[in-house]
């Protein structure tokens, strides 16, 4: 995909966002949020349609020791059955907000059966165990790229131009740790966090064992990184951005794992982030690194550490507003109100 660049437009629709019956500036973020939607539309009267989030689930070779989690790897089919059944917080929020969700098995340890309505996108029963040998090999990991796009191109075809992304997956901010390190060039030991709870001394291994992972290998290329350290589901997140983005789809980005998936992402074509809204502020510490090296700031900062795409689903309504605003709101003309306001 190419960068967003009409110069033309964005004044245009700047304009239109200035002579709002409001003082210039006083939505804030609403209106640079009502910009770029209208950029990556290519209109000044965008609108969101069928707003989706997909979860993506897999397994990590490197959950099975229990080192690096508090939880056994057997979690994941747990959960995924727990979105199908309607019980996580993903459902709750996505009901709430009009969301349609759909969950991927990219890589479970587990066979779902097929009246769940998963979509079967398994590469393998979870991945190698990186302390051993590399997680996946090339040709899985460009597998799942390509499997993504799929996904993301179907559901596009059905209307849908804003889409977030969750995940899945026991071992995954370890995967999403490594390859935040190999990315930002940020030291291991500042990248690790707690994932889903590890205390002081599960840290201090967690951090042990990434060091000890990541100066084992030297990736050349951010395909082979994400082979390398990156789980099914985190190499599927990867290809369904760069999908979305080509088909130039609103794209909400939630935290620390989908966010290290946006890092490979960039890496193969930068120009995936002008079709990204960053949706929170992640409190797994890696986070807000992560978001500095990008040079972004979030819509939220709820001290969310949940996953599953959940600080997406919650953006999704800001999402809503800031187009509302910009194609509804009335304009001083419209209202027969003095532009002397814009002065105060």
């Amino acid at each position: 995909m190419s960068a967003i660049a009409d110069l033309t437009l964005k004044s245009s629709i700047q304009k239109k966002i200035d002579l709002k019956t409001k003082p210039i500036g006083a939505l804030g973020t609403l209106e640079s949020l009502a910009l770029k939607i209208g950029l990556i539309q290519n209109t000044e009267t965008p609108e969101i349609s069928k707003p989706t989030i997909v979860i993506f689930a897999g397994d990590h070779g490197i959950a099975a020791k229990a080192e690096v989690n508090p939880f056994p790897q057997e979690v994941t089919a747990q959960m995924v059955y727990n979105f199908v059944n309607g019980g996580a917080a993903i459902n709750i929020f996505s009901n709430t907000n009009a969301i349609d969700l759909k969950i991927v098995d990219a890589g479970v340890n587990h066979t779902f059966p097929e009246s769940m309505g998963i979509i079967n996108a398994k590469i393998a029963v979870g991945t190698k165990n990186y302390q051993d040998q590399p997680a996946m090999t090339l040709e899985q990991c460009q597998m799942a790229l390509d499997k993504a796009g799929t996904i993301v191109s179907k559901i596009h075809s059905n209307a849908c131009n804003t889409i977030g992304f969750g995940e899945m997956g026991i071992g995954n901010t370890s995967s999403a740790t490594l390859l935040m390190s190999y990315f930002t060039h940020i030291p291991i030991s500042d990248c690790v966090g707690s994932g889903t709870g590890l205390n002081a001394e599960g840290i201090a291994k967690k951090k042990q064992i990434l060091l000890e992972v990541y100066n084992k290998y030297s990736p050349q290329t951010p395909l082979e990184a994400l082979a390398t350290f990156g789980g099914f589901e985190i190499a599927m997140l990867c290809g369904a951005i760069l999908k979305a983005a080509e088909l130039k789809m609103t794209i909400l980005i939630d935290g620390f794992i989908v966010t290290a998936a946006l890092l490979a992402a960039k890496a193969i074509n930068p120009n995936v982030l002008d079709y990204c809204i960053f949706a929170h502020n992640s409190s797994e510490q890696g986070h807000s690194k992560m978001l500095d090296f990008l040079n972004v700031t979030p819509l939220l900062s709820l001290n969310l550490r949940l996953g599953e795409g959940t600080g997406a689903a919650l953006a999704i309504p800001l999402v809503q507003a800031a187009v509302n605003f910009l194609n509804d709101m009335a304009s001083f003309e419209d209202a027969g109100v003095s532009t002397e306001i814009e002065k105060t």
